[in-house]
């Protein structure tokens, strides 16, 4: 009985700080690849809790493993775009400037009882009041109200909701252009230009990242902060 407790007590213990080193992300918002290493680990941990006669690094030694996958795959995801389109998916828009995209719906299974009750526990009841419906990688939906629908955020200021903007579009991420979105967005790769130019950059891959709204409202960051980029070239 004391070796059950002591190597179940381990194999806890190494459970816990492989969790640890995944992150709080993975906590909370589980991709694909991270559901499949915790079902894969949660496995592979009871096979030695409850057989003795196998050895305790039969099950330390492929934890571990799994840990070092994870990490790598998290790493890819961070670095590259591509990467992490593969391992991750896509976010899918399920409504779009107020209408529902019925082929990705149909394409994804969801039917549309299904995308009011997720809806719903947004504390979204009224479905013609979304403007943006967005289904993301990790399985949560993300939703995005019409203006003339939000709840006022500039009370006392004068400013009008119906100035807010009600679309974003993320152009450029993790330094790779998503030509698909600038279409979306309706601009070009001239206008891109400007706008890079007007940050003192040159090309997408010196963006971080790079969005857009209806109302033209740019937001652009850097990989590298403008102190940062001063400093290097000795300003």
């Amino acid at each position: 009985m004391l070796t059950g407790f002591v190597r179940t007590l381990i194999l806890y213990v190494i459970i816990t700080a492989a969790l640890r080193f995944m992150g709080k992300r993975q906590v909370g918002q589980l991709q694909p690849a991270e559901l499949v290493i915790t079902i894969m680990v949660s496995e592979v941990a009871t096979v030695p809790m409850q057989d003795f006669g196998i050895p305790l690094a039969y099950g330390i030694i492929p934890i571990l493993t799994l840990l070092c996958a994870e990490m790598l795959s998290s790493a890819l995801c961070a670095a590259s775009l591509r990467a992490r389109s593969i391992l991750c998916g896509k976010p899918d828009f399920l409504i779009h400037r107020g209408e529902p995209d019925r082929k990705k719906l149909a394409s994804l299974r969801i039917s549309a009882a299904e995308l009011a009750e997720e809806l719903r526990l947004k504390g979204v009841f009224d479905p013609g009041s979304v403007s943006t419906a967005i289904l993301e990688t990790n399985g949560q939906l993300s939703v995005l109200l019409k203006p003339d629908q939000r709840p006022l955020s500039y009370a006392g200021t004068g400013t009008s909701a119906e100035y807010e903007p009600g679309h974003y579009t993320t152009i450029i991420a993790q330094g790779t252009l998503i030509r698909a979105n600038l279409r979306m967005s309706g601009h070009d790769e001239a206008w891109l230009h400007k706008v890079l130019s007007a940050h003192g950059l040159g090309k997408p891959s010196q963006v971080l990242l790079l969005t857009v709204d209806d109302r033209e409202g740019v937001v652009l960051w850097p990989k590298v902060c403008r102190k940062e980029q001063e400093k290097e070239e000795g300003v």
